[in-house]
């Protein structure tokens, strides 16, 4: 087991998913609900925005079987979530929808940088810079992929929120309440699903980005 690998994908994680909860904030501030930034949740220190499950245990634990079994299944994860206060959000759901969507952006921009950066130094997976970049394209493609997923408490689902009827809207509401065991049972049960579905998104993301660059 390449302890440095596990080391670098761990680095990326925290990384990642601290630029994805600040942007959440951030968004949320500019749009009048101050809550992130009275709760100390505007901020580059990632151990404000841990969460023991969706941070450290999930990504690790699919990291780990990767290795284990010789898999390439997509590492994702997250983190715990910016509190806001919707009745601050101006433009009701659709301010909520774009603050939803702001992490998620932010993960795609840092796997295109990344990605960028692999290409532009020359670099190749056997050295360390060009691990470190290509591990944070991929990582940040994986937050992407997962956190859009139209299902609570996911980010997609605050968009789908904004554009669903009213009755679509009480069965997501009910979801939510159960929160992070929804996101549990949906990793448990759908298996090579979503493996499919991470993995076909990740692919697409890739071949847009070699085509930017010219790789």
């Amino acid at each position: 087991m390449d302890i440095g690998y596990i080391v670098t994908v761990i680095g990326v994680i925290f990384v990642s998913m601290t630029f994805h909860e600040l942007m959440h904030g951030l968004v949320a501030y500019r749009l009048g609900d101050d809550t992130a930034r009275l709760m100390g949740r505007l901020t580059l220190n990632p151990l404000k925005h841990v969460d023991p499950f969706l941070t450290i245990m999930l990504p690790v634990l699919i990291l780990v079987t990767n290795m284990l079994t010789g898999t390439s299944s997509p590492i994702f994860g997250g983190a715990k979530p910016v509190p806001f206060n919707p009745n601050r959000i101006d433009h009701e759901e659709w301010g909520i929808a774009l603050m939803a969507i702001a992490g998620p952006l932010v993960n795609l921009f840092l796997a295109l940088i990344s990605y960028g950066l692999f290409i532009w130094t020359g670099s190749t997976t056997e050295n360390f810079a060009g691990m470190v970049f290509s591990t944070s394209a991929l990582v940040n493609l994986g937050f992407f992929a997962f956190n859009i997923l139209p299902i609570p408490p996911l980010d997609g689902s605050r968009v789908m929120y904004a554009l669903a009827p009213d009755f679509v809207r009480r069965g997501m509401d009910a979801i939510e309440r159960y929160g992070i065991i929804v996101v549990f049972i949906l990793v448990m049960l759908s298996g090579s699903l979503l493996n499919v579905y991470m993995t076909g998104v990740i692919k697409f993301f890739l071949a847009l980005f070699s085509t930017i660059f010219g790789a």
